[in-house]
């Protein structure tokens, strides 16, 4: 039978094989991690190489992503579609073995990993969804939803600042299905410079400990044995997530760069891997893996006969208990219930006959209490800022730490937060929405991208838009906030000007599959906007013709608050003999989305633009041209009221009218 050691080592050779071929990647952490993945890989992690989707799969997630072909050599070994071809293609155009893990480019990849504490946060959210549906489905007798959450990190992950926001809610919340395997190795990049004591002297387990973890310590991590025995206790553990601390060397097995920061990020070159070969015993070429150490590492028979025992479960759940049956189905497919489009349309129907002039940030509560009920999946939360948000409904449930729950208090966690919410949405079976102010999207932005990056559905909610919000002042006020939110690829942005916009923007946001979403709203009251029936169905294409004018010599384009200012910036032309156009656009990203013939119909060749945001100027040249203008705000606001701040900022009807004579 093959040694635990020879299986080890072939996770460290094709490490550092490919990294040299590539000229390029990570190999130290593979190489030091390698008896820790052998442990957990073969001994304790329940997954199908035949079928990656499997609903009760246990998740694994390597939050330290940049050590990717300790990934991409276990998912090869274990039997995913991950052929041998593709690992010699580390890190090249088109591959499925990309620099840092990528979530839908390879079997097997639950996340994207790489920028380091996220996989950590995305790992607490996986665990939170499992908890949370498991409470949910689960019964008597039939415990359908049950698996665990596995992780990986290192020490750059426990230093990025996001560990400390989601560890502490994890611990906070008892997410006992939650274990963490923490590589010890005491070197991070400047470590070739400097040791890490310099600038890391953290007490890890004393701070785990502090956040309500169990922490098993001092754990053998190249005895592969020692960390089995480790996971075995940490699955015992009923009420809290576990860490194993686990001291590693990383580069182990390369005689001179072993524990050094020279084996974390680039090629061990071809002498020292030729002296890594001896040293280790692995008396094979690049790429080659004995036939013996394949059948070592095979996880296909295992994992069909976990599956098979699984769907036997489900089929006598599904018999006894059919409508939750069905209903765990189709949510973990990521399909809305069959009667989502009437109830959606009937709401967005019922908000346009109310007419109420409203803040959107209540029009969003609003929109959610209309649509909440016909959508069990919808899963809430705020980062302390519930009460300002409305993000709270009459449905919502606290998740405390038992239990499940459908509303998270996040505390004052804003990355954390949205970073959570990612994996919740990898994990599936939920939609998260989660809130804070847009000014503190700031702290968010990473895993904004990330969510972007692999097409998660998560709604992103962010109040008080704009200098409207007032005396807060301009720490508070968002200025450039909401374009650089459009400049994230693949990340839809509503900022809508009253309740059917918004209605509108929450239903486009929950049908969204292959996205993340940024609803943008106001904290002061916004005027209701009348409507044709064709003019609300045209809401959903981002951008339409609000208010006509026969004969328009220019068009005015408003989001949210301005658009109201558009419309009395029309009227004072309109008394001056010069017919404008308005097209509210809330959504320019779904816009942008648009057929050509409806753009050019929206806005037509010829005529001059206007636009007008309170927000930086420079993201509306697309669509005004150089010959067009934008009443913008290209600087930081004030400490005021919001009336004062609009007029003095220059979003006043008179002077809409005014630029619009300018272009003219």
């Amino acid at each position: 039978m093959t040694s635990k050691a020879d299986l080890a080592n072939a996770i460290r050779a094709l490490a550092m094989d490919a990294v040299q071929q590539a000229n390029s990647g990570h190999p130290g952490m593979p190489m030091g991690m390698a008896e820790i993945a052998e442990a957990l890989w073969n001994n304790h992690l329940r997954h199908n190489p035949a079928n990656p989707a499997w609903a009760n799969r246990d998740r694994f997630v390597l939050s330290n992503g940049h050590g990717s072909m300790l990934l991409y050599g276990l998912l090869h070994l274990s039997g995913y579609d991950l052929p041998m071809a593709e690992l010699k293609r580390f890190r090249q155009l088109h591959s499925k073995t990309a620099g840092h893990p990528e979530h839908g480019m390879t079997p097997g990849v639950e996340t994207t990993t790489g920028p380091l504490g996220q996989g950590i946060a995305n790992a607490v959210g996986m665990a939170l969804a499992e908890r949370m549906l498991a409470a949910e489905f689960n019964r008597d007798g039939h415990a359908i939803v049950d698996h665990r959450t596995y992780v990986f990190l290192g020490d750059g992950c426990l230093m990025e600042g996001i560990s400390h926001e989601v560890c502490s809610l994890a611990g906070t919340l008892g997410l006992n299905k939650l274990i963490a395997l923490y590589d010890d190795n005491g070197i991070s990049i400047d470590s070739e410079k400097a040791q890490i004591k310099q600038w890391f002297t953290d007490n890890t387990p004393q701070r785990f400990e502090a956040y309500g973890w169990r922490v098993i310590r001092d754990v053998d991590g190249h005895n592969a044995n020692a960390v089995s025995a480790a996971i075995t206790e940490a699955q015992k553990e009923t009420a809290k997530p576990v860490l194993i601390c686990c001291k590693t060397i990383i580069g182990k097995g390369a005689p001179k760069k072993a524990n050094t920061g020279g084996a974390h990020g680039a090629p061990l070159g071809a002498e020292e891997i030729a002296a890594t070969r001896e040293a280790i015993g692995w008396n094979y070429p690049p790429f080659e893996i004995p036939e013996a150490v394949y059948a070592g590492w095979d996880a296909r028979a295992r994992g069909a006969k976990a599956e098979t025992a699984w769907n036997e479960k489900f089929s006598a759940y599904a018999k006894q208990h059919p409508d939750l049956a069905a209903e765990l189905k189709r949510r973990m497919a990521g399909e809305l219930p069959r009667d989502w489009k009437n109830h959606a349309a009937k709401v967005l129907a019922q908000v346009g006959e109310k007419a109420e002039t409203i803040a959107t940030r209540k029009a969003s509560q609003n929109a959610i209490e209309a649509l909440a009920p016909a959508l069990p999946e919808l899963v809430g939360g705020s980062a302390d800022l519930a009460g300002s948000n409305l993000t709270w409904w009459s449905g919502s449930k606290p998740v405390g730490n038992t239990g499940g729950g459908n509303y998270l208090f996040f505390g004052v966690r804003e990355f954390g937060m949205c970073a959570i919410a990612n994996g919740m949405a990898l994990h599936g079976g939920v939609i998260p929405y989660v809130a804070t102010f847009l000014t503190f999207s700031d702290y968010a932005r990473n895993a904004l991208r990330m969510a972007a990056l692999m097409k998660q559905r998560v709604v992103y909610v962010f109040t008080h838009d704009s200098i409207g919000l007032g005396e807060d002042g301009p720490t508070h006020q968002p200025v450039e906030h909401a374009a650089v939110l459009r400049l994230l690829p693949n990340m839809d942005v509503w900022r809508p000007c009253d309740t059917v916009e918004t209605t509108a923007a929450w239903i486009a946001a929950i049908e969204r599959r292959d996205g993340p979403t940024s609803l943008l709203f106001s904290r002061q009251n916004l005027n209701f906007q009348k409507r044709s029936t064709a003019q609300i169905a045209d809401v959903a294409r981002g951008g339409y013709v609000l208010s006509d004018a026969p004969n328009a010599k220019a068009a005015i384009i408003a989001t949210g608050s301005e658009v109201t200012l558009a419309l009395e910036a029309q009227k004072l032309l309109a008394a001056e003999n010069i017919a404008t156009r308005v097209v509210s656009m809330p959504a320019t990203t779904v816009f942008d989305r648009q057929d050509a013939e409806y753009r050019a119909q929206v806005l037509p060749k010829g005529i001059p633009r206007v636009a007008v945001e309170a927000g930086v100027s420079d993201f509306w040249r697309k669509y005004v041209g150089l010959e067009g203008a934008v009443v913008g705000i290209d600087r930081y606001g004030e400490s005021a009221p919001a009336g004062e701040l609009f007029n003095y900022f220059g979003f006043t009807a008179a002077n809409i009218a005014s630029v619009v004579k300018g272009v003219l």
